[in-house]
């Protein structure tokens, strides 16, 4: 019920509804009195940050505090589902190894993610879809995720990898080790990768090596092995750098490549490291210009 009474599933032992209502009207039963109850409020909407730690927010801006790790998970999985699941098959994705006991475990986190709605001033029922077999996010509530900004930033032409690299603010719900998120964490964390790395290669050709080196340096972290972070990074030396640095930077690729992969630097890598040499050189040559012209005239004595 609305207010939260009745069993943990949100269910009341004396209202049942009447399937075949439509959409926006559900018929219900109490005794032998058919009540059709109308949602007249506009749909509800929240907002959910799933990228980094869960952080899910009223309309108001209230934070929506669901306690323990089941209840953020069960949360989590209804919201990325984007429809109703039955309760067997969110129960084996959140306590695959529980058997029987994750009926009343599934019944536990749906309890605690009510009461958090609740205490947010959320109504259960404008954001739940709950029925005796299956649960779910209902059809007409909003749901702004920052994981649907992030991909459609990456479709966007205009703004693109920079618009989803900002948006990144950390892998799929850390801090929830459940098994049942574990492809869609590497499948985001793959495309923030790539994100990365056309970031990188966007500023070191718009001339901005700090913001390009920033990039490359980020992706280095995550994955030792993007040959293209490398690269960039040569780049970045070899226009701002020392020559040192070009050859360190190239080392340390050609080392890392040879000890993980048995291979070596791509053909288009080399050509990048020659020209970064070339760059060092170049300046060289010119700051040796501009000191020597600016050293003064050698006065030579001459005797009588």
């Amino acid at each position: 019920m609305a207010d939260g009474s009745g069993d943990p599933d949100g269910h009341d032992t004396h209202v049942r509804p009447h399937v075949g209502a439509g959409p926006d009207v559900a018929t219900w039963w109490i005794g032998t009195i058919e009540m059709p109850k109308i949602r007249t409020s506009p749909a509800l909407r929240l907002e959910a940050d799933l990228l980094g730690r869960l952080d899910v927010r009223a309309p108001t801006g209230r934070q929506v505090r669901l306690p323990g790790r089941h209840a953020q998970a069960l949360f989590a999985l209804l919201v990325l589902a984007h429809r109703p699941r039955s309760r067997e098959a969110i129960a084996a994705d959140l306590w695959p190894d529980a058997g029987g006991a994750s009926a009343g475990s599934l019944r536990q986190a749906l309890w605690l993610v009510r009461q958090a709605l609740t205490e947010a001033g959320v109504l259960t029922e404008d954001v739940l879809d709950i029925e005796a077999d299956t649960v779910g996010i209902r059809i007409d509530t909003r749901i702004d995720l920052d994981v649907t900004a992030f991909e459609s930033g990456l479709l966007d032409e205009a703004c693109a990898a920079e618009t989803a690299v900002e948006l990144y603010h950390g892998d799929l719900l850390e801090g929830l080790g459940h098994d049942c998120f574990a492809a869609e964490r590497e499948r985001l964390s793959d495309r923030f990768e790539d994100a990365l790395a056309l970031v990188a290669e966007q500023r070191l050709a718009a001339g901005n090596p700090s913001g390009a080196r920033e990039a490359a340096e980020r992706l280095l972290e995550r994955d030792p092995l993007r040959e293209e972070a490398h690269a960039v990074l040569i780049g970045v030396h070899g226009l701002i750098g020392s020559r040192s640095q070009v050859i360190r930077q190239y080392r340390r690729l050609s080392d890392v490549l040879h000890r993980e992969l048995g291979e070596t630097p791509l053909p288009d890598t080399e050509a990048i490291y020659r020209q970064a040499i070339d760059g060092t050189m170049r300046r060289a040559l010119e700051r040796a210009e501009r000191l020597d012209a600016a050293r003064p005239p050698l006065l030579v004595a001459v005797g009588r």
